[in-house]
């Protein structure tokens, strides 16, 4: 039954992608509008749900190595892959696979200590609670399943790509639960560095990529007030979904 509850709450991930199949023929302005909502939904992720809950589970000093490790990990990466200028013509019609490689590795480094805390919960299980956690990181994964989805297609990738690249995410989440279920107590220190990691690397994709490629086409204050909405977003589904 526990395994059941891994799997279940990894597949919302991809039910929450389906809405990409809706999403056709955007504008330009349209696209750099749901850029920034993407943008405002990661930063709230990070600073209103990974930041609080890394420093919770440990202190200070594992928040701060952690988001340092996941922003250096990812420069490092970023300075790795080919760079290509960015195209702001309203004629743009091909995805930039730096950006694309960037966020979907940002997104699956966030769903890493999400899977370990469903696996771990499911290990112990002390009066239910696995059930409860699979629950609560099921729900989340709609909505993470759709940013994921919806950031592709804004980089103009096909929606049958942008909801299957959306569900190996969730795959991630999945085989990260079967470790922590696996293993249990020995994962358990591990997932407050995940959280910090994740949040430091989450960070980096929005204001090195996401905000500039938002910005780039004179959007900027309608990009700004979207950036805005997916925050509050965020935080609205957080509360919801606690």
């Amino acid at each position: 039954m526990s395994i059941t509850h891994i799997i279940i709450s990894s597949l919302c991930t991809s039910l929450g992608a389906l809405p990409a199949f809706l999403i056709k023929d955007v504008s330009h302005k349209g696209k750099d509008t749901l850029l920034a909502y993407t943008a405002g939904i990661m930063v709230a992720a990070s600073a209103y749900g990974l930041i609080p809950s890394a420093i919770k589970l440990s202190n200070l000093t594992v928040l701060v190595i952690g988001m340092l490790i996941g922003t250096f990990v990812l420069t490092l990466i970023e300075s790795l892959l080919p760079h290509t200028d960015l195209d702001h013509s309203a004629n743009q019609s091909s995805a930039n696979p730096r950006i694309v490689f960037l966020f979907l590795i940002a997104m699956s480094i966030h769903n890493l200590p999400e899977g370990l805390s469903v696996g771990i919960s499911n290990y112990n299980n002390e009066e239910g609670i696995g059930s409860l956690v699979a629950f609560a990181i099921g729900l989340q994964n709609i909505p993470d399943g759709f940013l994921v989805a919806l950031f592709l297609v804004t980089q103009n990738v096909k929606p049958l790509k942008a909801v299957v690249l959306s569900s190996l995410t969730g795959l991630i989440e999945m085989c990260s639960g079967f470790i922590g279920i696996f293993f249990g107590s020995a994962f358990e220190n591990i997932v407050p560095f995940g959280l910090a990691f994740a949040a430091g690397s989450m960070l980096f994709v929005v204001y090195k990529e996401l905000i500039p490629e938002s910005h780039g086409d004179g959007n900027e204050r309608m990009a700004t007030i979207a950036f805005i909405f997916g925050f509050i977003t965020m935080i609205l589904l957080t509360e919801w979904f606690r």
